[in-house]
């Protein structure tokens, strides 16, 4: 469902003030100014003071806010769950019962202007289709109109975003490119990645080079969007026959940044046999070997694993301790300072 004209029900809690607007000024007042009681639009309080509304409607009216998500309201009666997440005005719910879900859109429609969409089938580019054997996620119009939009819908097709062999740099002695360009093929590639974590890295790579892109980053940007022209149809599947175990996965190279010598993080996380969230992240400090670096790898990784674990419990599922971290790539030499970083703080790494 659609909240309409969200910001204008939020009421501010500070003193804010308004010029009388051109063309309606007070003819006998006209020095004076209004103080506003509701947000308008353009306020840098809007946001918050719409939220601070919505949340203390449906506190007291018996949903639950996330203790991790601040977004997220959950309402559990036995066996039954009723889940919604807000996305400014956009309210994503859905339930194990359907009364349940009928009663919050009645909630809602007597307190505010609602738009009643109806099933999740398209949010922010997400294309959601939802078969008898589970969810999958894509956002192919998305990545065709990305072809279109920059003129490679007729460009030779790659397998993969970028070479196995490829090392960026900053290449001093290359020719300069469009920054403006090259930011907006960067921005347009990172959306992608919600639904196509097989690009992350490729993209989180040319990211780096924004600040002064030359042709051969703009060429490794290039193959990228070549390569969701023949990959649009891609994303994500979730099953609905799998588990509630959480694993994750992490890797690292070393020394892989050929300009500064630092090194890359990388992880994965499933619930189940379902790929649920991922990261690729420039580590801040030089890894002096690869045990350093894996070592850094993993901290980020159980990092992920322990913020996950909290989510869950606002869901229902208590993961105690069966949630694992496993590496990629573990070798003897680094498995036994794994294993201390895992006996450290409770997860459980598995080869």
């Amino acid at each position: 469902m659609d909240v309409k004209s969200a910001f204008l029900n939020g009421f501010l809690q500070e003193k804010v003030f308004l010029e009388q607007p051109k063309g309606f000024v007070d003819a006998h007042h006209p020095n004076h100014v209004y103080r506003l009681k509701k947000a308008l639009y353009g306020l840098k309080q809007a946001l918050r003071a719409w939220y601070e509304r919505l949340t203390q409607f449906l506190v007291d009216n018996d949903y639950t806010r996330g203790s991790v998500d601040k977004t997220l309201f959950i309402k559990k009666n036995n066996d039954e769950l009723f889940i919604a997440q807000i996305y400014v005005d956009d309210i994503v719910f859905g339930s194990t019962n359907n009364t349940k879900v009928q009663q919050f859109v009645d909630v809602m429609s007597q307190k505010f202007e609602m738009s009643l969409v109806g099933e999740l089938s398209y949010f922010l580019s997400l294309q959601i289709r939802k078969l008898n054997d589970g969810i999958f996620i894509t956002q192919a119009k998305y990545a065709k109109n990305l072809v279109k939009k920059f003129g490679l819908e007729k460009a030779k097709h790659y397998d993969t975003p970028m070479s196995t062999t490829l090392k960026l740099s900053k290449d001093a002695n290359g020719k300069s490119v469009e920054q403006t360009l090259y930011q907006i093929m960067i921005g347009s590639l990172l959306y992608l990645t919600a639904s196509r974590p097989n690009i992350s890295f490729s993209v989180g790579v040319c990211a780096r080079y924004q600040a002064d892109p030359k042709e051969f980053h703009l060429s490794s940007v290039k193959r990228i969007i070549r390569c969701m022209n023949g990959t649009s149809n891609y994303g994500i599947w979730y099953s609905f026959d799998t588990n509630a175990s959480l694993v994750g996965f992490s890797d690292a190279d070393w020394a892989g940044n050929y300009d500064d010598r630092k090194s890359t993080s990388g992880g994965c996380f499933f619930l189940g046999n379902n790929l649920v969230s991922w990261f690729y992240k420039k580590q801040n400090s030089i890894s002096l070997s690869t045990v350093e670096a894996e070592y850094i790898a993993a901290g980020s990784g159980c990092t992920q694993l322990l913020w996950m674990k909290q989510m869950l419990v606002n869901y229902g599922f208590n993961q105690g301790t069966n949630y694992q971290l496993a590496d990629l790539f573990t070798k003897p030499l680094n498995a036994t300072r794994f294993h201390a970083l895992s006996r450290s703080i409770g997860i459980c790494l598995v080869k």
